[in-house]
């Protein structure tokens, strides 16, 4: 299944055959598969086999004066912070897990709090290996094979099966964060800081009180943090102990719980601002801390809406589905927000772009679900943005197509013997 519980779907599953020849042979197409933490189905594959990538497990490289890791594609950013952070290594971009293969990160061209700065996880790629269904292998970087690199980078696994890839940490000297916490009253608060802390801080997020509509529309707390400057604690990451057993009830999640946890939440900020460290563990992975979380949504599951829309002065689109979303009742657990940097995109189909992304998750209801996030799709179309494929379980295929200008020009290079149940709803009439 997918992390979002949801859509349904039946495969069969395909251990890799060996190193020198991994594609097992099959009449059913196929998509690799890592740790599944995409939230819809763009890790599925409906009908059709996935390729279990988590036997590429070895360590190829890794120079620990330069930074430069060689590993195999199946290899999860957890595993890469357990052997780089000892070392004085970490990872140039991560996303809101570390419980993602290096694989994953590649085809979703995953991004982070620090993509004003460094971009997304593809811009520190230096090289890959790419296996397609009729044997053949492409060594593909910026100088070599570049139109195939692009196409993969973000290209959700379509374009055959990453098996190796080399990334350039960077360094740090200690696993400690210099992190500040700012309440903001409205949206125009938002994006001062942002612009604020865009030449001063790496990392820089907001939490925003989904359930707040009006004059409070993009109410919540101003994230932002940089890696210490000191010589710190460089100790291996302990396990992770707590864990969600079974599924929740699924009235659990609703407008009054979450309204009660958005209000404990904001009173965790002393004050209107407060400064501190803390370990990037609770920075960076604050839901890796509960194993299992995803149950807390119940056995119906959960859809996330992540949508980049165009920045337009303190509000425009942004101010616009918050407050929809405010108005609707409809409680998001989640709601996380970001201003994107000017990076050009990585991959063909890279998500990221200049403009400002929000996250949020909605406990399945069904209908009534479905009907918020197809009014927030349309603000999304009108606005010129278009919607994160790696966390969407329903979107459209027209939306999806009329927001990726380079979608002509990334199906050629899609392997004959590969698909996913995304790919075919969304590009269905292509």
């Amino acid at each position: 299944m997918s992390w979002g519980l949801l859509p349904d779907a039946s495969h069969t599953l395909l251990p890799l055959l060996n190193r020198e020849n991994p594609l097992p042979r099959s009449s059913l197409s196929m998509l690799p598969y890592g740790l599944g933490r995409s939230y819809g189905d763009s890790c599925l594959n409906d009908g059709g086999a996935l390729l279990m990538t988590r036997g590429l497990d070895r360590w190829i490289r890794f120079d620990s004066d330069t930074g430069l890791l060689e590993c195999e594609a199946g290899v999860s950013l957890a595993e890469i912070l357990t052997l780089a952070v000892p070392q004085g290594w970490f990872l140039p971009v991560t996303p809101g897990t570390r419980h993602v293969t290096v694989g994953g990160a590649i085809a979703n061209d995953v991004h982070g709090k620090n993509h004003h700065r460094l971009g997304t996880f593809g811009a520190h790629v230096t090289e890959m290996e790419l296996l397609r269904s009729d044997g053949s292998r492409r060594i593909c970087s910026r100088t070599r094979n570049a139109s195939w690199f692009r196409a993969t980078v973000g290209g959700l696994g379509l374009t055959g099966l990453i098996t190796r890839a080399t990334v350039q940490l960077r360094p740090i000297t200690t696993r400690e964060m210099d992190v500040e916490k700012i309440r903001m009253g409205k949206l125009a608060d938002f994006f001062a800081l942002a612009d604020e802390s865009d030449a001063s801080h790496e990392y820089t997020v907001a939490w925003v009180d989904c359930l707040a509509s009006g004059a409070d529309t993009g109410r919540g707390i101003f994230i932002r943090g940089n890696h210490g400057k000191g010589e710190g604690p460089l100790t291996p990451d302990a396990p992770t102990r707590l864990s969600v057993p079974v599924h929740a009830p699924g009235w659990l999640l609703n407008r009054w719980t979450v309204k009660a946890f958005n209000t404990l939440y904001a009173k965790t900020l002393r004050g209107d601002r407060d400064e501190g460290i803390e370990d990037y563990r609770p920075f960076f992975y604050p839901l890796d801390a509960v194993q299992h979380w995803n149950r807390f949504y119940g056995k119906r599951g959960f859809y996330q809406h992540q949508c980049v829309v165009p920045r337009e002065g303190d509000g425009g689109p942004i101010r616009d589905i918050l407050d929809r979303i405010g108005r609707s009742g409809q409680a998001s657990f989640l709601a996380v927000l970001k201003v994107f940097g000017s990076q050009p995109p990585e991959g063909l189909l890279s998500f990221p772009r200049p403009g400002v992304t929000l996250a949020l998750d909605f406990p399945n209801r069904d209908r009534e679900t479905l009907k918020l996030m197809e009014q927030l799709d349309d603000m999304v179309r009108e606005s010129g943005g278009t919607l994160y494929p790696a966390k969407d379980a329903r979107m459209d295929g027209e939306l999806y197509r009329s927001s990726m200008p380079a979608l002509d020009l990334f199906t050629p290079y899609i392997d004959p013997a590969f698909s996913s149940s995304f790919q075919r709803r969304v590009l269905e009439t292509l």
